[in-house]
């Protein structure tokens, strides 16, 4: 058996143990530690969703081996287990082959797997493939958080926009199209790009279907809104466009992480002109993570009813992101990006993307699944918050297909 460590002291050839090494910490309550009150919110969790799961599993995979002593477990893989295994649907949710069913849903992915807006490394168009197939590396319940997705709200796939290699205005027409849909039908659109350029037509899928005016909160290292790029609107233009919307100011755009060697002096004199809101590393250092979540918050949504979540992978240091079209070291590490996102999805979103995650360029699927917390993060904080649902009072003018 192991001894207890203590100290011990050499004296005339004789080894003589002391007493154990004890520090008293007076002030040290464990009950008030995050971890003690994540073993409470978990004891507070429905387990329904999980027990409706494995009835499914059964029904349609057929119960499994005689053999076998736990009786849940299917013949065919059909759900979340094994994560090494099925078909690789976003966290391994219902895909919905007719996209007219996600008005049943909650929230609703979308994958957008389109590149034609890039100005140096393509491959974002397997962005979408690369983040659903390493999210089976993940459960529905965080920990701290006390959230388990599968119980505490109802999460689909839609599949993918089918966009135009080599156009990009047809294919902005289409992924306006989709989100419109997904948005007009109630369920929370959740993108998964993409380069960066798809920002413009999704925000704009959003706007069209409420007269009701959206900010904007973007992560990022560039800036991203310069009128155009190699002449077209590149994914270095996405927010010159969608701030030329009638119900979206540049005011409201709030920008995290720009800076280092990437940023076209055109941005930054259009943001200057528009009056965009900027905070660099260096700002969000100084003033923290926490303030820094304020400040956005109250830029975003001053004067307005609903805020839109842009997030860019290369934000992150690039030594945590490799599979990106831009890496550029000086970025957020993924804790800090992390925490922002979840303080700020708190408040409530109108949609969210994920954008620049490149695969051909990715090591052991790391660049994926930032893309995969960045989702989660944010439904994570929407449902501890309440906030869930909160975008369909902004509903009011519908398209239908």
């Amino acid at each position: 058996m192991r001894q207890p460590f203590t100290r011990s002291s050499h004296q005339a050839g004789l080894f003589r143990r002391r007493e154990r090494l004890c520090r008293h910490h007076p002030d040290f309550d464990r009950m008030a530690t995050q971890g003690w009150k994540a073993f409470d919110a978990e004891g507070k969790l429905s387990e329904a969703g999980w027990r409706k799961e494995q009835k499914w599993a059964l029904d349609m995979g057929l119960p499994g081996a005689d053999s076998l002593t736990d009786k849940t477990i299917p013949t065919f893989s059909r759900g979340e287990l094994p994560h090494f295994a099925g078909i690789n649907t976003f966290l391994k949710a219902p895909y919905v082959e007719n996209v007219r069913d996600v008005a049943k849903y909650d929230a609703a992915v979308i994958g957008i797997p389109f590149d034609s807006g890039t100005t140096y490394r393509p491959g974002t168009r397997f962005g979408p493939q690369g983040i659903r197939r390493i999210s089976a590396l993940y459960t529905p319940y965080n920990y701290e958080l006390g959230v388990d997705l599968r119980e505490q709200m109802t999460l689909a796939d839609a599949g993918d926009v089918f966009t135009i290699p080599g156009n990009l205005e047809k294919s902005f027409d289409q992924i306006s199209r989709g989100v419109a849909h997904v948005f007009s039908s109630g369920a929370l659109p959740l993108m998964l790009g993409g380069d960066h350029s798809i920002g413009f037509p999704c925000v704009r899928g959003i706007a069209q279907c409420t007269s009701k005016r959206i900010g904007i909160i973007h992560f990022d290292r560039h800036i991203d809104i310069q009128e155009k790029d190699l002449d077209e609107r590149m994914h270095t233009t996405p927010w010159y466009w969608a701030t030329n919307l009638p119900n979206v100011s540049a005011t409201n755009l709030v920008q995290l992480g720009i800076g280092g060697w990437q940023v076209p002096r055109y941005g930054v004199q259009e943001a200057r002109k528009r009056g965009t809101n900027v905070l660099t590393i260096a700002d969000i250092e100084k003033i923290g993570l926490e303030k820094t979540a304020e400040i956005a918050l109250e830029l975003a949504w001053k004067d307005a009813d609903a805020v839109y979540i842009s997030f860019d992978v290369d934000s992150i240091d690039c030594g945590f992101v490799p599979g990106t079209g831009w890496p550029e070291p000086g970025g957020f590490l993924p804790r800090e990006a992390l925490k922002i996102l979840g303080l700020v999805a708190a408040e409530g979103m109108c949609g969210l993307e994920v954008v620049e995650v490149s695969p051909p360029y990715d090591t052991s699927d790391i660049t994926a699944l930032v893309g995969v917390r960045v989702v989660v993060e944010a439904l994570g904080s929407l449902v501890a918050h309440g906030k869930l649902g909160s975008h369909k009072p902004l509903i009011d003018k519908p398209v239908q297909y």
